[in-house]
This record gives C-alpha cells, structure tokens and sequence, in this order.
C-alpha cells in the first residue's frame, strides 16, 4: 500500500509519496534493479520496462516511454512536436541531441503582426502555428547512438496501444474539455477527441487512435524517412497548401537533428551538464545556481531563502527575454553562467527587500494557461552507465490543435515560442528579443532543462521537469535541495515549489507553503499569487549504488484523488 503524509522541514511543508521498493507505477526499477525509468504516465513507465525486460537498456526504454507519451499523453507532447535528449552513454560520451522544432523556409520576421500588432491567435492554432517537428529524428539519433534494440522495437509496443486504447485519465479529459472549442475547428482533430456532437470525449471513455497507430507502424517499417520525405510529409504538406499554411515537403525532408555542446557548470561539489541555446534552460538553471552559491544559505532563514531564489529567477529571467535565441542565428553570451557574472548580480540582491522591477509593463496575464503542465519529461538510466534526460513537448494543450489528417498526429504549436514582436508575450507570458525574432529555419527558445548530475567524473543523477516557464525553477529548486542540502531526490522534489519569472512581476507560491513564510515575502516587496502546485518533474538517483527513480509526487496525489 502506498502512504501519503505531510512531512514539516526547516523551510516548508513538502508532500512525499512512499512506495513499494520497485516504486510506483510511475516510477520503476527492473527486478534485477539494473534499470529504473521515471515518467508522467503509468502506461509509459510500464511500456519503458517491458522493453527493458525484452532486452533493452536504459536508452531504448526512454524512447519507448517517449513514443508512449505521444498516445496517452499527446496534449503535451508526440511526434509532433520537439525535444531535447541529454545522455551519457556507457562509454562515457556526453550528448546533447537538438530535436526542437524548426521554422519553415517560407517563415518572416512579422508573419504574425496584422496591423502593427502580433496577433498571438496565429502563432498558437491552426497551420501557421506550427513549425517543422524534430522529435522522431532525435529520437532515430539516440537510438543509433546507444540503443540495444532496433527502433521499431521500441515503437511497436505503443503503437499496439493506441490501436486498443485507453482509459481517458481525468487530467486528460479536463485538458480535452478546456480545448474542445478550438479542436472542434479541425475535423481530424475532432474525430479523436469529440464525440459525434463535437462535446469533449468524458473522463475513463476509450480513447482508439488508429491513425496513431498506422503512423507508428510505418515509422517502425520505414524509419525516419517515412516522417521527412515519405507520406507523412507529403500528407502535411499537401494539407498545410490547402490551409494556407506555409510547411512544405522541402521542410520536413530539409529538417537536421542538431548535435550541441553541453552547458558545463559547478554547484555544491558536483558538476551539471545543461541544454544550451535554443534551450534557456541550461544556462539559466546554472546561472541561477551560480547566484545562490554567493550567499551563505544554510545560515538564512526560510524566508529570506525563498526571498534569495526568487530575485536570483527574477535576474535570470531578465537576461533570458533579452540575450536568449537560437545559438545559430543569434551570438549568446556564455558569460551569463560566468561565476565572475553572478558575483555582479548577487551585489544587487538585498536579503531585506525585492529588487525594484525597471522593466516593461505587465501584460494582462491568463494565470491558469502559464501554470498548466504543458510539456512531459522521461528520465531513465542503467547500472551500465547509460543516463538519459528526454524533455519532450508539442508547447501549449494539443499544440496547434491540428490534426493532420489520416496520421493522427498532433501538430505542434512552437512557433508561438519565438518573438512575434519585441516586448509581445507568448502563451506563457514570456517576452523576447531580436535574437529570439522569427526567422527561416531558426528554431525558438525553450524553457525545456533536462540535467545531467555528476560527482567525481561519475553520473549521479538524471532530472528535468514539465510546466513552461516552471521547468527551469523546478529544475533549479530540486538541484538545490538535493545537492546543497543533501536530500535524497524524493524529498527534494516534494519542496514547496515558487517561481518568479520577472515578467510577470508576480512570485508564485505553493499553497503547502507555510502562511507566515509567505507573509514574510509579502513584507520583503514580493507580489504573491498562490497556487495550489508547481509543475511536474522526473529524477533518477544513484544512492549507495542503487538507482532510485522518482516521479513528481503532486502529480502522483493528483490522480490518486481524481480516481
């Protein structure tokens, strides 16, 4: 039996699951505990163990809960969509694979602005919203690179799924029922997830998706080709001309998985491995880090700690809006994770008050749409030394809502990602520069973070998170917790979360947060908007030579009580 309790800490109350020893269906080690997968979903979790106990290792089974993901979780993320892999390979190799979509050719600089104006309604549904997928061909990548099994091995057990369905999870049914009205514009789109009167299909109904499946079936057959120069590119190019969209079959077959170099940084004795530009996550997470390190943190109160990581978001985010693009189009100072750098800005932090906001105005802000759980993180590793970090994510709910016809593929909507205009914000409420400006072939700014953690040269632990803007202070807080007060990653993860991310000037708290910690902020100068929890994380740990996989606990409390 599974025990939830409330556990009081120095700094907050966190929630912590306990599970059987194997874990929970959500997180899993093999019987021989040679390999331990962290995932959203139950589905996926146990597809990634199947496979593992068929042979494969830590990399097939991330791969296999990914293309599970896109079935039962594909409102967040799919083949449709993007990614970012970090991975450690056995032999010791360190790679950061660049799935993120990419702009069409045809892509302009304003091709969202009517009248002077970006028209966010453009960048986020329908065919100019989406850009060039790039998740399939990741995914090809690592499997050539560390894979025990062959590709279709690790596609056909989902694809088997979406042919028999699934029980439709409540989340699920609320996201379908939030997007029913822009769903319901696309028809192909709505034959999945609307019944026959266009109403949104109820929670624990069967979900059949046979398009899905036949996709996944010529994937498996035909390889990545299939995506990029066979039917499925055919088929979106031709529905993208009929709907004035601008992606060709030039594009998809145009489209390169990017090999980058890791963003390298040091934290509390251990050594971090980012995703650097289009991410911002990696660069960010290490800066933010990097302020922390110059104060004295375990000599400050509760408050003044969260008062700390929050004006240390706030520096980073600001940077972020004005210095973040693709690494290809726009030149990124790497000094923003220069120690020497988060010296000059910690100078600037008073432990007494918030730092004065000296930037634009506050746009009016959809609260509900900047903290819901867009995106899906998969972690997984083996006692051969293969570690992998896979942030995957269409962006906001389903996309661009699109369908395309006969795949059953949800098409992203990441070009809602870049810069539409200097100082318009996106879905999220973040704004951008020049450098995150739309351009042909370019790809846009992602929050995605997964993160590699080693001591002594050796892997300890592989994490990342889900939640826009929130996966980076996610990331942030769990790597704190964990690595500079030394708790085991379960009770890190269970921290009451915040997130400050400068534009809104709002720090967003979780509710489990003691109410005189948050009267305190409240004195300091933070505008406070509670919320009842923060985003969705997946971590493996190495503990005493064991690994010790953990799925977000909040996540875990939430279906337990929806169910």
């Amino acid at each position: 039996m599974k025990k939830i309790f409330l556990y009081l800490s120095a700094t907050c109350i966190s929630l912590i699951c306990r599970a059987e020893p194997l874990g929970n269906s959500y997180a899993q080690i093999s019987p021989e505990g040679e390999v331990a997968v962290a995932s959203v979903s139950p589905e996926a979790t146990r597809i990634a163990m199947d496979v593992v106990a068929r042979g494969g290792n830590a990399i097939d089974a991330a791969i296999a809960a990914a293309f599970t993901l896109g079935v039962v979780d594909g409102h967040n993320s799919g083949i449709g969509g993007g990614c970012f892999i970090l991975v450690r390979m056995a032999d010791g190799r360190i790679f950061a694979i660049d799935g993120r979509e990419m702009a069409p050719a045809a892509a302009t600089r304003d091709m969202f602005v009517v009248n002077g104006i970006a028209n966010p309604e453009l960048s986020r549904t329908g065919a100019l919203a989406s850009g060039i997928p790039g998740s399939v061909a990741a995914f090809d990548k690592l499997q050539k690179l560390g894979g025990k099994l062959k590709f279709r091995d690790v596609i056909l057990p989902a694809a088997e799924l979406a042919e028999q369905g699934f029980s439709i999870s409540p989340a699920l049914a609320e996201r379908i029922a939030a997007t029913a009205g822009n769903l319901a514009k696309f028809p192909a789109s709505a034959a999945i997830y609307l019944d026959k009167n266009n109403k949104p299909l109820p929670a624990f109904s069967l979900l059949q998706q046979k398009d899905l499946a036949g996709t996944y079936r010529a994937i498996a057959k035909q390889g990545p080709d299939y995506f990029y120069r066979g039917d499925f590119a055919k088929k979106t190019s031709r529905w993208m001309a009929a709907n004035n969209g601008l992606i060709t079959s030039k594009d998809f077959a145009n489209y390169q998985v990017k090999m980058r170099k890791p963003i390298v940084s040091e934290f509390a004795g251990y050594t971090l491995y980012g995703f650097p530009p289009p991410s911002s996550g990696g660069m960010h997470v290490a800066q933010i880090l990097n302020i922390l390190e110059q104060f004295e943190l375990d000599k400050l109160a509760p408050a003044e700690r969260y008062h700390l990581i929050a004006e240390a978001m706030k520096f980073a985010f600001a940077d972020r809006a004005h210095w973040l693009g693709d690494g290809d189009f726009t030149k990124v100072p790497l000094s923003l994770t220069d120690k020497r750098y988060a010296q000059i800005i910690a100078q600037k932090i008073s432990l007494e008050k918030a730092t004065a906001d000296i930037a634009h105005g506050n746009p009016d802000v959809d609260i509900q749409h900047l903290m819901n759980k867009h995106t899906t993180h998969i972690a997984a590793a083996d006692l051969e030394g293969n570690w992998v970090a896979i942030t995957s994510t269409v962006n906001t709910s389903f996309g661009s809502k699109v369908v395309i016809p006969g795949t059953g593929v949800v098409l992203n909507n990441q070009m809602d990602d870049f810069s539409a205009q200097v100082g318009a914000a996106n879905a999220f409420v973040l704004v951008g520069s020049d450098a995150n400006a739309i351009a042909a072939r370019k790809r846009p700014l992602s929050s995605m973070s997964p993160t590699l953690v080693f001591k002594n040269g050796e892997p300890v632990m592989t994490l990342g998170a889900a939640g826009g803007p929130t996966i980076i202070s996610q990331v942030v807080q769990t790597l704190l917790y964990s690595l500079n007060d030394s708790m085991p990653v379960e009770k890190a993860m269970a921290q009451a979360r915040i997130h400050q991310q400068w534009n809104p000037n709002l720090l967003f708290v979780e509710a489990a947060m003691p109410i005189e910690i948050q009267q305190a902020l409240q004195k300091k100068g933070h505008n406070l908007k509670v919320w009842p929890t923060m985003g969705a994380s997946q971590a493996i740990q190495l503990r005493d030579g064991k690994l010790v996989p953990v799925a977000e606990p909040r996540v875990i409390l939430q279906n337990q009580r929806a169910n």
